[in-house]
């Protein structure tokens, strides 16, 4: 018994440490975009001819180093590219449009190309779509839970649920913050994941604890006759 209740301590403060460690993470840091959602830089490049990404990221590496970049095909034929990254420097530009002209043959000029700069998105923008469906599928859960095990106590049972479903997102986006996870368009998908898993355990031990209530209520009844 003073072994589990020692592993449960452990756990709490666990949990504390990486709450406390996130919050500090986010108030330091914030949260790492994923590069489509940072501020950013792009070129657009008319190849007049089509072409592999693979080569114009061999190309990118040259130029930028590190940097994170992102390539996309744009215009109905595909012969233009557009290069997003973090900055691009004088220097960089004139790097790339010379060896672009080298690999496909084109004419391209600094003076021509222009940098365009591209805005951050909010997190909170970033969400927004999925609040609504959100906030409706917990609160559909939420009255299913009440209902479900109204005989273990609607308002212990709701105010469990609630509980638990906050502590596990709150720890999720604790360990994206800490870990630099970047935020993008898998980060959706792994709050939903979270969701349904934590769901999964709750309602498996809500069980549990239901057949066990049901099994008392018959061990009662039988006393009494």
């Amino acid at each position: 018994m003073k072994q589990f209740i020692k592993s449960k301590q452990l756990k709490i403060i666990l949990i504390i440490l990486v709450i406390l460690a996130g919050i500090v993470m986010i108030a330091v840091k914030g949260f790492n975009f994923d590069l489509k959602y940072q501020d950013t830089q792009r070129v657009e490049l008319y190849l007049q001819t089509e072409f592999n990404n693979a080569d114009i990221k061999q190309i990118t590496n040259e130029v930028f180093g590190n940097q994170k970049v992102m390539i996309q095909k744009v215009e109905v034929f595909e012969d233009s590219v557009s290069i997003t990254t973090t900055s691009i420097s004088d220097e960089q530009k004139n790097n790339l449009i010379t060896k672009i002209n080298e690999k496909y043959g084109t004419e391209l000029t600094a003076e021509d190309t222009q940098v365009e700069n591209i805005a951050h998105t909010r997190g909170r923008d970033l969400i927004k779509p999925y609040i609504l469906p959100f906030a409706i599928a917990v609160i559909a859960t939420l009255v299913y839970l009440g209902i479900r095990y109204y005989k273990l106590n609607t308002a212990k049972v709701l105010a469990k649920s609630i509980g638990i479903l906050l502590l596990t997102q709150i720890l999720l986006f604790s360990v994206i913050a800490i870990t630099r996870i970047p935020i993008g368009r898998l980060t959706i998908p792994m709050v939903l994941l979270v969701y349904l898993v934590t769901l999964f355990v709750m309602t498996n031990r809500f069980e549990k604890n239901l057949k066990n209530k049901e099994i008392e209520e018959k061990k009662e009844k039988g006393k009494k006759k």
